[in-house]
């Protein structure tokens, strides 16, 4: 028998952990399948990610004007933040928190990005899959594919470095896609002939990846109505929102698959870089892997660029579109596309939840 996709489920479906908010057993495993770690250094990390999601905000206002960026160190366990010059290094140090130089602050970095981002326009090479802003080294990262640099990539990398530093980094030779799908069996939701996967509930329905949306009525797993897209962006975003209704309705959880158990959503505190997250799709299920950058712009080719991705290790497939990004039980983002498979990995791409929310004025329904 069929279950509903990700976080449109029946109250029965729903498993309340018994450990610690955020080290859920069941996401542990799959981490642990993931990670290759066993079952108490996977809670280990769990908890040192917590505390360092939870010490970001203080030690960012303690680097005040100062600030350069911030990431976790999964070797020392520790939340790192990067400041321009050592007036604020102290303060940061009181909050917790590691401090390491950097040349250049994050609002800075973000202007110089939003810069490239400009001069880049719609004409891409194909052979670059995208670009993102390196708190630790002060410049904008192009990412080039194996083997397929050529003069169209040198010329288009000048063009960027007119915006200031950029940096060539040689990357997977495959392309990004988005990750919707022809119609198949599973448990998605269907939109047209297109099959997505649902993100998280809000109240009044679910947010889902932006490329999926579709005028007309929105189908459940089981082909009956469920309701219809109320907006959506792609390309630039990848973000869309559902409004569900016929007998849907909405908790604050996301599926597990049989795989683990079925996840509580608490919140979406941001976890930094070099976090671990999971994702939820209908087509693969449950995969995990770490955040390895932020605000990066992902080359869809054809002109379709998105711009503020995150960028994660996590393997994708077709029909993953859309799915749940999550650490432990805090929402991070909707699946938007990425290259490779579950079979021989990849990296895959997401749209940060709270830019959804913020877009919309959707309130994000948790446990």
């Amino acid at each position: 028998m069929k279950v509903l996709l990700a976080v449109v489920v029946t109250a029965a479906a729903l498993t309340v952990p018994t450990a610690q908010a955020l080290a859920v057993p069941g996401q542990s495993a799959a981490m642990q399948r993931d990670f290759g770690l066993n079952e108490q250094q996977m809670q280990q990390r769990l908890a040192a990610e917590t505390s360092a999601a939870k010490l970001l905000p203080a030690a960012q206002k303690a680097a005040g004007a100062a600030f350069g960026g911030a990431w976790y160190d999964a070797s020392t366990q520790k939340l790192v933040v990067g400041i321009v010059g050592q007036d604020h290094a102290a303060a940061v140090r009181a909050t917790g928190a590691q401090v390491t130089a950097v040349p250049i602050t994050a609002k800075a970095l973000d202007q110089r990005k939003a810069a490239v981002d400009k001069l880049a326009g719609k004409a891409v090479p194909a052979a670059v899959s995208g670009w993102a802003a390196d708190p630790k080294s002060g410049s904008v990262v192009v990412n080039v594919q194996a083997g397929k640099r050529s003069k169209a990539v040198d010329t288009f990398v000048a063009k960027l470095a007119k915006a200031g530093a950029v940096t060539v980094k040689e990357v997977a030779a495959q392309a990004p896609r988005t990750f919707a799908a022809g119609t198949v069996g599973g448990d998605p939701y269907y939109v047209s002939n297109i099959r997505c996967s649902i993100g998280f509930s809000v109240y009044g329905g679910y947010v889902t990846a932006g490329h999926c949306g579709r005028s007309g009525m929105v189908r459940g797993w089981d082909g009956s109505d469920q309701g219809s897209f109320q907006a959506w962006s792609f390309p630039g975003n990848d973000f869309a929102w559902v409004a569900t209704g016929y007998g849907w309705w909405t908790v604050p959880v996301v599926f597990g698959w049989g795989q683990v158990s079925d996840q509580l959503v608490r919140g979406s505190s941001e976890a930094p870089i070099g976090s671990s997250v999971c994702r939820s799709g209908s087509t693969t299920h449950w995969h995990c892997g770490t955040i390895l950058a932020k605000n990066e712009t992902v080359n869809y080719g054809n002109g379709q660029l998105f711009y503020g991705a995150t960028k994660t290790n996590v393997c994708a497939e077709g029909g993953d579109s859309g799915g749940s990004f999550i650490t432990g039980d805090q929402a991070q983002g909707v699946t938007s596309g990425g290259w490779g498979n579950c079979t021989s990995g990849g990296e895959t791409w997401f749209q940060p939840v709270n830019e959804i929310l913020q877009t919309y004025h959707l309130t994000l329904h948790t446990a």
